[in-house]
């Protein structure tokens, strides 16, 4: 499909959507798909060599049922040890966005491949010697890891619509993830994100499902090379992870894990065209949406698992749950769900639910309720996987070359990546490319942020703690921008504000901040300067210095104000570690030419005001400017349209201090409240009980049932000032549990962190969160709280105990 015919054809889906919508059907009957509709495919012949099934069927016989169930549950490092497999033979091992081997999140390549290495020989010990299937989120490069590279965020690939370049980042990231030793990436991510308020579009390519398909294609080869009969796949390569099927960019309102309300031909040409290419090219693993289709959790949709993705499109290899996601499904928890294992599910993603899960797993098929017919086949299915990497005879293939990881090659194609997703939106007055001999300042809260540039899923899953000395062979943007005018005979200096010196030119490096699932999904597209970014280039545009706009950020966002007060506008995305690419493109040789024009065009429509859906976009995809086709950009809109509040989600309750809307404080009598200075000028409010009360959040009912699983937690940023007479509760939808013991050390900053499923194994409704903290307490307690929030962790937390 090209991109001229996408929106015809989209009006049509439209207007069948509004018929069929019109007719009355049930939920139930809106989420059973027709096979019919949906594309042919076929895993290639050589997934099912006739060598492999004899040898996979004569280990089924040989296989205990306790073996069989091992096989089809998921653990996380963070709540499971090599010794655990000896009474639990589990098949599958992962380290979530969290988790780091032994409780580091920083270890370097070979610590990796320690780990795996012991766990590797402790399943040989046990389960009949099926050694486990190890996976990571190397979603931009092998994100995980200090050191490796790291490639622009699907978003900035995207813009570069370069299926070639593709194809060879996915062979470099595979080889730097062998190289630690693991042979499965959750990837490639072949969501078309539709409404940009999703706080996961930036793992979309585009909008494009044409690009898509493209795409998938190139990756899943760059990742696992041809698949050839007999053989497995070299130690370089690793297993690809098709994900998220199905239809989680196409949630309503955008929501994270939410509902894609959608008529069934919708759902198939923006949503399902990746998944196709990506069979026929090999994809040995297809991992589940957590999200649901009209009303449907897709980790219990048969018609979606079994119908379409393994009949229809003829999937051989394994389909794998996401985070606990199985546990979404109606009448299920995540250490229950026969139904999912049923719809089609091979391998549960149990990070912290595993023994549980394994427990009730055995019985289920002991009882029945779990066809042995359908464990033998989700076992096939996995150990085809395991033959294919060459994890089991009659050839192993030995993983782990950590001098791979940051090599020089996948450096370079990670700068061209870089150069590549550029886009151009704006260059008056010629004001790029930087002059040679010019004086430049870079500032902004980017200027010299290796978590601004590179995004969430670096280093740890939400990425806010990225610096520049977890990657010593990339380059911030800032000092790459320095070395560049430097060399060209100019001067340039980083620095806040307008810098000690009137330069001939700014760059501004500006815009989101990092972010991961949950705590991405915005109410708007408005991008709200947080630290005077525009008021910084108003300053220094009435001073007479051109700027120059570099926005990084996950998604296209409504910036008219900033857009009409900068001479240069660049949308640069998510570009990684290797800052040099913004600077090849930015700044001229001392022949006056730049290593590389702009080739970057929007993957995404860009929005003319904050409203999502957009109602009329500013740019639509494929639009860009460049040095050898400059355009003019008249005033664009400033107004945003929509009301302007906070762009913090629902499930942030106080920042720095302050009380986020909509919710709202309210202190008992006997407590005061001040504010006080713990980090920052007046960044906390210290609250002082006088007697025995509470202080209390409250507002409209949200529903977080979708933060029920075992990663994410209740988080409170405080300081102890005075322990007081009496116990400290805190109580979260009505439960209360005692935290007289995690309080901290009195007078020290401390975090506290108390995982949601300890409030709701005591009854907390989380589909109806009214009230998302109290904190109660006696005379005397003092303590100075500066945040309080929703937030995903990886670690296992125990649960403080239980007040009646």
């Amino acid at each position: 499909m090209s991109k001229g015919s996408l929106r015809p054809a989209m009006a049509s889906v439209v207007a069948l959507s509004f018929l069929l919508a019109a007719a009355p059907v049930t939920a139930q009957e809106s989420a059973v798909a027709n096979p019919a509709n949906w594309p042919v495919a076929h895993s290639p012949s050589t997934i099912t060599d006739a060598r492999t099934e004899r040898a996979i069927t004569r280990l089924l016989r040989k296989l205990t049922v306790e073996q069989k169930v091992g096989q089809v549950i998921q653990g996380d490092i963070s709540s499971i040890k090599p010794e655990d497999l000896a009474r639990y033979p589990l098949g599958s091992i992962l380290a979530g966005g969290n988790s780091g081997p032994y409780g580091d999140e920083r270890a370097d390549a070979a610590k990796w491949l320690k780990l795996v290495n012991e766990f590797r020989a402790a399943s040989r010990k046990a389960g009949a010697g099926v050694p486990i299937l190890f996976g990571v989120d190397a979603v931009h490069g092998h994100s995980n890891l200090p050191g490796a590279t790291i490639f622009p965020h699907n978003v900035g690939l995207g813009a570069a619509h370069d299926a070639d370049l593709i194809k060879r980042i996915g062979v470099a990231t595979a080889a730097e993830v062998a190289g630690s030793g693991i042979e499965w990436t959750f990837a490639p991510t072949l969501a078309a994100p539709q409404d940009l308020r999703w706080g996961r579009a930036y793992e979309g390519y585009s909008s494009d499902p044409a690009v898509i398909a493209s795409y998938s294609k190139a990756m899943v080869e760059g990742l696992q090379g041809p698949l050839l009969a007999g053989k497995p796949l070299p130690a370089e390569k690793v297993a690809a992870s098709a994900k998220h099927f199905l239809a989680d960019g196409g949630t309503e309102h955008g929501k994270d894990q939410g509902d894609a309300k959608l008529a069934e031909p919708e759902l198939v040409r923006l949503h399902a065209q990746g998944y196709p290419v990506a069979i026929d090219a090999g994809a040995l693993t297809v991992m589940a949406s957590f999200s649901s289709w009209n009303g449907a959790k897709n980790h219990g949709n048969r018609s979606l698992l079994t119908d379409v993705l393994k009949q229809r499109m003829g999937f051989e290899g394994l389909v794998v749950g996401d985070w606990n996601g199985h546990g979404q499904v109606e009448g299920c928890t995540p250490t229950d769900c026969a139904a999912s294992i049923n719809a089609g599910l091979d391998l549960y993603m149990a990070p912290d639910s595993w023994k549980g899960l394994y427990d009730n797993t055995l019985r289920q098929v002991r009882d029945g309720t779990i066809p042995m017919a359908r464990l033998d086949d989700a076992v096939r299915r996995i150990l085809r996987v395991k033959y294919k990497l060459g994890l089991m005879g009659p050839k192993l293939v030995e993983r782990g070359d950590p001098a791979a990881v940051g090599a020089q090659a996948h450096l370079d194609v990670a700068r061209e990546a870089v150069a590549k997703s550029l886009v151009l939106l704006k260059n008056e007055g010629s004001v790029l490319p930087i002059k040679p001999g010019a004086k430049v300042l870079v500032t902004g809260p980017g200027a010299d942020s290796m978590a601004m540039q590179a995004g969430g899923w670096t280093i740890t899953w939400q990425g806010t703690d990225t610096t520049g000395a977890d990657f010593p062979k990339g380059r911030t943007i800032g000092r790459a921008i320095v070395e560049a005018v430097a060399e060209a005979g100019g001067s340039a200096e980083i620095a806040k504000g307008q810098g000690a010196v009137k330069p001939d030119v700014a760059i501004v490096v500006f815009g989101e901040q990092p972010y991961a699932e949950f705590q991405g999904d915005v109410p708007n597209l408005l991008f709200q300067s947080r630290e005077g970014e525009l008021e910084l280039m108003k300053q220094l545009k009435a001073q007479g210095v051109p700027v120059v706009a570099l926005f990084l950020s996950g998604r296209p966002m409504f910036v008219g104000p900033e857009m009409n007060v900068a001479d240069a506008f660049v949308a640069a995305w998510q570009p990684g570690s290797q800052g040099q690419g913004v600077a090849d493109v930015l700044v001229a040789r001392k022949d006056g030419k730049p290593p590389r024009d702009f080739t970057g065009t929007l993957p995404f429509d860009w929005p003319r005001d904050a409203r999502s859906p957009m109602v009329e976009p500013l740019w639509r995809v494929g639009h860009g400017l460049s040095y050898a086709k400059p355009a003019s950009v008249g005033k664009v809109n400033e107004e945003p349209r929509v009301e302007v509040g906070s762009l913090l989600s629902e499930t942030t309750f106080i920042r720095a201090g302050k009380v986020i809307e909509p919710w709202r404080l309210g202190l008992d009598s006997v407590v005061t409240m001040r504010a006080v200075d713990v980090a920052a000028q007046e960044d906390a409010r210290q609250f002082t009980w006088g007697g025995k009360g509470d202080i209390a959040l409250d507002g409209p009912v949200v529903d977080m049932q979708r933060h029920l699983n075992g990663g994410f937690a209740l988080r409170l940023d405080w300081r102890l000032d005075a322990r007081g007479s009496g116990p400290v509760t805190v109580a979260f939808a009505g439960v209360k549990l005692d935290v007289s013991q995690s309080l901290g050390a009195a007078g020290k900053p401390a975090t506290l962190r108390i995982p949601l499923t300890c409030f709701a194994e005591h009854g907390a409704k989380l589909n109806a969160v009214g009230s998302p903290l109290r904190l109660s307490a006696d005379k005397g307690f003092t303590v100075s709280v500066r945040n309080a929030r929703i937030e995903g962790v990886g670690e296992t937390i125990p649960c403080p105990p239980f007040v009646q």
